[in-house]
């Protein structure tokens, strides 16, 4: 359910943001990707349109200059000796060839990082009657999985989430998904990443999972840890319960011992003893003279 609903939630916002573009006459589509991964930035004109002989320049905005991210004239491009492209997205776009004749613009930036986000243009020029242009906003995610660890034995828990970008909502959750109220430790901004770091105490023994969540780039991420159910009686009662083992045990292998030596353990005397005592009662029937009838 709460899936179905995140997945709406981005519908309406991606419907949203499109309807807003469209009514400024720039359309704007935007994409989302984890650093570190490939990721396609959509250009394509008509299917019936072949672009294989036209231009086509990709730049990437906020900086003046704008930054050349790839173009492509008429069979060259900046993979096959065309110069001009910027160094950040030197060796790391390639286009499609094969979807030219398809009117299919589009380029593939290899192993984004965080400083490829930002708005995009992919410009036709010589396009006629007018040229056109299309808006691709990137937005490059890092989600590095948080890291839990319980610190005392009364189970107080700390959760750190390392470098993420954009900045994580930070939280401990119980076995229910139910949020428990937690302290910041570490809540710092460094170069575009984000590091936090929360404590909370188990109310009871029982699994907790750390969750961090970034809803601008539709990611959630969790990490579990479990406290164990030690508690004041429960380690008396392992202790004398071991003790009691390692006793009884140690009474079943003396009582073996003395069973091998002939002793009775009924008795508690050698069983040697007590035949020697009948053999004696025996001699001493024998020697007496019969009684007189």
């Amino acid at each position: 359910m709460e899936l179905l609903l995140l997945f709406l939630s981005f519908c309406f916002l991606t419907l949203s943001r499109l309807t807003f573009g469209a009514e400024s006459g720039t359309p704007v589509t935007t994409v989302t990707v984890k650093e570190d991964d490939d990721v396609i930035l959509p250009c394509s004109l008509d299917t019936n349109v072949n672009i294989e002989k036209m231009l086509f320049d990709w730049k990437k905005e906020g900086t003046v200059p704008q930054k050349e991210v790839f173009m492509y004239v008429e069979g060259k491009h900046y993979n096959n000796g065309l110069p001009g492209q910027d160094e950040q997205f030197r060796d790391r776009v390639s286009h499609f060839p094969e979807e030219l004749k398809y009117g299919n613009a589009s380029i593939r930036i290899k192993q984004t990082r965080l400083e490829d986000k930002g708005n995009y243009t992919c410009d036709f020029p010589r396009l006629q009657p007018e040229t056109k242009i299309f808006h691709i906003e990137l937005v490059v995610g890092a989600a590095p999985e948080p890291y839990v660890t319980i610190l005392k034995d009364k189970g107080l828990l700390q959760c750190k989430v390392p470098g993420a970008s954009p900045k994580p909502t930070v939280e401990w959750w119980d076995s229910d998904n139910k949020t428990l109220p937690s302290k910041m430790l570490q809540d710092k901004a460094e170069q575009g990443r984000f590091y936090v770091t929360i404590q909370t105490t188990a109310p009871k023994p029982g699994c907790y999972q750390c969750v961090s969540t970034q809803m601008e780039i539709w990611h959630r991420i969790s990490s579990e840890i479990c406290v164990p159910e030690v508690s004041g009686f429960s380690a008396v009662w392992v202790i004398a319960t071991v003790v009691f083992g390692l006793v009884l045990f140690g009474a079943v292998v003396l009582l073996s011992i003395l069973k091998a030596k002939g002793y009775n353990c009924n008795k508690g005397t050698p069983e040697a003893t007590n035949h020697s005592s009948n053999e004696s009662q025996h001699l001493n029937q024998a020697s007496k003279p019969p009684l007189n009838e």
